[in-house]
């Protein structure tokens, strides 16, 4: 959601970015178009450099560990939308990207616990695979 009076990307209640922190680009769109197709820039670059955000650290450390292509070597997250015909829905598409993958990082992943399987299920692995052993015996022809 954008907060036009403040000029701030509201993320969630309690955690807003301003925007000047996206630059924003206007663009040709790709693909098909009609008799404006070289005229107009509809389009929309957004480009946030992560580590030069006001976002917390842990927040920009879990942006920079997501597997994304559209973020570079140098942290820098680019997001293209051009989706619809009028830049002013591209560009409200863009910042609404960029609050959603925002809202991705703020979530902490859940600790792994190294288990190990317990000796019964260990041992009803073990007599599965014997018996389906013997049952692939079966099928083999009789002069083996």
């Amino acid at each position: 959601m954008i907060c036009r009076n403040d000029q701030v990307l509201r993320i969630t209640p309690t955690l807003s970015l301003p925007l000047s922190e996206c630059v924003l680009f206007a663009v040709r769109a790709q693909g098909a178009g009609g008799q404006h197709v070289n005229k107009v820039s509809s389009a929309i670059h957004l480009r946030f450099d992560v580590l030069a955000s006001s976002l917390p650290e842990a927040i920009k450390h879990r942006l920079l560990q997501q597997a994304d292509r559209r973020l570079n070597d140098a942290g820098v997250l680019i997001i293209k939308a051009q989706q619809h015909r009028s830049q002013a829905l591209n560009r409200s598409e863009a910042l609404e990207r960029l609050a959603e993958r925002i809202r991705l990082a703020l979530r902490v992943p859940a600790v792994r616990h190294a288990t190990r399987p317990t000796r019964a299920s260990q041992l009803r692995r073990v007599e599965e695979k014997i018996s389906r052993g013997r049952i692939k015996a079966l099928r083999r022809s009789p002069t083996e």
